[in-house]
C-alpha cells in the first residue's frame, strides 16, 4: 500500500516539531546513560590502576619478605603486607559495589541494620598442573601424558575461576565444584610417601603475608576457608530490614561457621595465621554471634510488639542479652594472643561496640517492659522473675522481686534505662575511638538513634519531685529460642564428574596401587567355555580360573582385571556388558587385555610428609561423588562350575565365561 501524501502546512509544522521534541528527549536520555555508563567505566578503570599498583607494592614486599632474614625487617614488611591486603579487599569490594550498580537481582538494603564483618578471600597465584600431571601419567599409568591436555587445561581453568568468584549461589557452586575436583585428583594421583610436587601459594586473608606448601591438602584447606568466607559476605549483603533477609543472613552465617569448624577439626599445621586453630576458632565464633545478630533482628520484624506487652518486651531484652553475651566472648578470644596479633583492629572494635550496644538494647526493652507494661496475674510473677532476674524457677529470692507497684516499676524501668544510656554512650566512644569505624556513617546513625530514642524515654519517666536515686538495675539473664548452630558445606549438593575419568576407575587406577599391563592375551573358547569366572565391575575382576582351561593355559590368573576386549578398553565397563560380549565371540576366541595388582608397599617417592586434611571428608559420597571398591577374589574353596553357573550376572557376583 502506498501512503497517502499530506500537503504542507500547518499539521505537517506541528508533526516536525513534535518528532523533533521526541528526538531531543531520546537523545537527551541517550546521553545521560552513556555519561553514567562512562561515569562507571572510568571508576572502575581507576580502581583497577590502584589494584594493580596495590599488587606490584605486595609483589615486591613479598620478595624482601622472602628474602630478608632480619627479624626486624621482616616484621616491618609483613605490617606493611598487612596494609596492602586491606587495601586490595577495600578496592575489591568497591568494584564489587559498582558492578552490583548495574545488576538488578542484587539485593539493596533498605533499613537501617547494624553493619556486619565479612571475611575476605584468600588469594592465589597461578599454578602450572601440566608438567607434574603429564610426567606422573606417562611414568606411573603408562599412558601418553600429552593426550590429556585437554583435562589438565579443563582443571586449570576451573581453578583460575575460583580466583575470582561472584558473590551468589554461583560463586559457592564453583568453589564446591573445585573443591570436589581436588578430592578426586588426591585420592588418584597423591600418597602418604609422595605428593604432585606442585607448589600452592596462598595469601593470608586477615594479614596478607604469603604462605607456600606442596601438600595439596592445603590447596583443599585454602579453598575450603574461601567457602566460609564468602558465605560472610553473601550474609553480610543480605538485606535485613526484612524477614527473609535475616533469614537468608542466618543460614550463610550458619555456613560459614561451619565450613571453619571443620577446617579447624581437619587441618593442622597451618602455614598462615588465618588457617591456624586459634583464629579458626575466634571466626566460628564470630559468624555464630553474627548469626544470633540476626535471629534478634528477625524476632523483631516478624511481628511489631506492643509496648504494653510485658512479657513480648522482656523475650526481646534476653535475646539482645544473648547477642551481648555472644559478642563479649569473642571479644575476648579476639584480646587474646595470638589472635590479637593479626585480627583487624576495626574488627576488635566493632565487636566491643556491638557488645555494649546490645547489653544496653537489652536493659532498654526490660525498661519498656516495666514502665509501659501493663500488670501481670499472680500466676505469671515467678515465670516473669525467672526470665527478668534470673532465679531459678524453685529458689528463693536473692533480690528484689519484680514490682507490682506502678511507682515501684517506674523507678526499676528508669534505673534499666540508666544503664542502657551508659551502654548506648559508651559503644559511641568506642566507635568514636576507631578511625575506621567513624568512616561507617550507618553505624554511627544506629547507635545515635537508639541513645536518642532512650533519652527520651528517661526523660519521661524522669519526675520533677523524684530525689530518690534508684537502685541499680539487675543484669537481664540471656536466654535465645533459638541458637544458630555452625552448618557443615554440603559438598554433595554439586555433583562433579572426575576430570581424568579417561583413566580408568579410582579404586584401581591411583598412584596408591602399582600393577603390571599384560596382553593382548588370546584365549580360544572350549567345550565348557573359556575357563574362568568374572566378578564385579569397572572394571570386571577374574575372581577364578579353572585348573587346566582354556584361560589357565593362556596366562590368566584369579585377580587379573579385564582392561581391554578385542582392542576395546573397557575398564569402566558393567559386569553384564563384559559378559554380553564374551558371549557374541565365535569359536575362533578372544583378545585380552589384563591387569594385575602387584604387591608390596607404595612406590617411593620424595614428597611433602606434612599432615594432610585427613579425615576432611568422611566418605567421597559427601563429595558428591562414588568409587566403586576393588573387587577381590574369594578366598573361599571354588564352587562346583554348574552351581556358578546359576548365579546372575549384575555386578558384584560370580559368573563363569561364556560357553556355547
Amino acid at each position: 500500500m502506498v501512503p497517502e501524501g499530506r500537503p504542507d502546512g500547518a499539521g505537517a509544522g506541528e508533526e516536525s516539531a513534535r518528532l523533533q521534541a521526541a528526538g531531543s528527549v531520546r537523545k537527551g536520555c541517550d546521553l545521560l546513560a552513556n555519561s553514567q555508563h562512562g561515569c562507571l567505566q572510568s571508576r572502575r578503570a581507576r580502581i583497577h590502576q590502584q589494584i594493580n599498583r596495590e599488587l606490584r607494592m605486595r609483589t615486591g614486599a613479598e620478595n624482601l619478605y622472602r628474602a630478608t632474614s632480619n627479624a626486624r625487617v621482616r616484621e616491618t614488611v609483613a605490617l606493611e603486607l598487612s596494609y596492602v591486603n586491606s587495601s586490595l579487599q577495600l578496592l575489591k569490594e568497591e568494584l564489587e559495589g559498582l558492578d552490583g550498580n548495574v545488576d538488578a537481582n542484587q539485593p539493596q538494603s533498605e533499613g537501617i541494620t547494624v553493619p556486619m564483618i565479612p571475611l575476605g578471600l584468600k588469594e592465589t597465584k597461578q599454578l602450572d598442573w601440566a608438567t607434574p600431571l603429564k610426567e606422573l601419567i606417562s611414568g606411573h599409568f603408562g599412558e601418553d601424558g600429552a593426550s590429556y591436555e585437554a583435562e589438565i587445561r579443563e582443571l586449570e581453568d576451573l581453578r583460575q575461576a575460583t580466583r575470582t568468584p561472584s558473590r551468589s549461589e554461583a560463586g559457592l557452586e564453583l568453589l564446591t565444584a573445585y573443591y570436589n575436583q581436588l578430592c578426586f585428583q588426591e585420592a588418584r594421583f597423591v600418597t602418604p610417601a609422595r605428593s604432585l610436587g606442585l607448589l600452592f601459594h596462598w595469601y593470608d586473608s586477615l594479614t596478607g603475608v604469603p604462605a607456600q606448601q606442596r601438600a595439596l591438602a592445603f590447596e583443599k584447606g585454602s579453598v575450603l576457608f574461601n567457602i566460609g568466607a564468602l558465605h560472610t559476605q553473601i550474609g553480610a549483603r543480605q538485606d535485613r530490614s526484612c524477614p527473609e533477609g535475616t533469614s537468608c543472613a542466618v543460614e550463610a552465617f550458619q555456613r560459614a561457621a561451619g565450613a571453619f569448624s571443620l577446617l579447624r577439626e581437619n587441618f593442622s599445621h597451618a602455614p598462615s595465621p588465618d588457617m591456624s586453630p586459634a583464629s579458626l576458632s575466634m571466626l566460628e565464633q564470630l559468624m555464630t554471634a553474627q548469626a544470633q545478630e540476626c535471629v534478634f533482628e528477625g524476632l523483631s520484624l516478624q511481628a511489631p510488639v506492643a509496648p504494653r506487652d510485658c512479657l513480648a518486651q522482656l523475650h526481646l531484652a534476653q535475646e539482645a542479652a544473648q547477642v551481648a553475651a555472644e559478642y563479649r566472648l569473642v571479644h575476648q578470644t579476639m584480646a587474646q594472643p595470638p589472635v590479637q596479633d593479626y585480627v583487624p583492629f576495626p574488627w576488635t572494635t566493632l565487636v566491643h561496640v556491638k557488645a555494649e550496644y546490645f547489653r544496653a538494647l537489652a536493659h532498654y526493652h526490660a525498661a519498656l517492659a516495666l514502665c509501659d507494661g501493663a500488670p501481670v496475674a499472680e500466676a505469671e510473677l515467678p515465670a516473669l522473675e525467672q526470665i527478668f532476674l534470673g532465679l531459678p524457677a524453685s529458689s528463693e529470692p536473692r533480690g528484689p522481686a519484680l514490682p507490682q507497684e506502678q511507682e515501684e516499676r517506674r523507678k526499676l524501668g528508669k534505673a534499666h534505662l540508666k544503664r542502657a544510656i551508659l551502654g548506648q554512650e559508651e559503644a559511641l566512644r568506642l566507635h568514636a575511638v576507631c578511625r575506621a569505624l567513624r568512616r561507617v556513617d550507618l553505624l554511627q546513625v544506629v547507635l545515635a538513634q537508639a541513645l536518642r530514642r532512650s533519652l527520651a524515654k528517661y526523660s519521661e519517666l524522669d519526675l520533677e519531685d523524684d530525689f530518690c536515686e534508684a537502685a541499680e538495675a539487675p543484669d537481664v539473664r540471656p536466654k535465645t529460642r533459638r541458637r544458630p548452630e555452625g552448618r557443615a558445606p554440603s559438598f554433595s549438593r554439586v555433583k562433579v564428574a572426575d576430570i581424568f575419568h579417561r583413566l580408568g576407575p579410582l579404586s584401581v587406577f591411583s598412584a596408591k596401587n602399582r600393577w603390571r599391563l599384560a596382553g593382548p592375551i588370546h584365549v580360544a573358547r572350549g567345550e565348557g567355555g573359556f575357563g574362568f569366572t568374572l566378578r564385579g565391575d569397572a572394571p570386571v575382576l577374574i575372581a577364578a580360573v579353572v585348573p587346566g582351561g582354556r584361560a589357565a593355559a593362556a596366562g590368566l590368573k584369579q585377580g587379573d582385571y579385564i582392561v581391554s576386549v578385542n582392542g576395546q578398553p573397557c575398564r569402566w565397563w558393567k559386569h553384564a556388558d563384559v559378559v554380553a560380549q564374551l558371549k557374541g565371540v565365535g569359536d575362533e576366541g578372544v583378545s585380552l587385555q589384563v591387569l594385575t595388582l602387584l604387591p608390596g608397599a607404595e612406590p617411593p617417592g620424595s614428597g611433602d610428609r606434612r599432615p594432610a586434611l585427613g579425615g576432611l571428608l568422611r566418605s567421597q559420597k559427601e563429595c558428591g561423588w562414588e568409587t566403586p571398591e576393588p573387587a577381590q577374589a574369594s578366598p573361599r574353596p571354588l564352587l562346583g562350575w554348574n552351581r556358578k553357573a546359576k548365579r546372575g550376572k549384575t555386578g558384584g557376583r560370580l559368573s563363569p565365561a561364556p560357553h556355547p
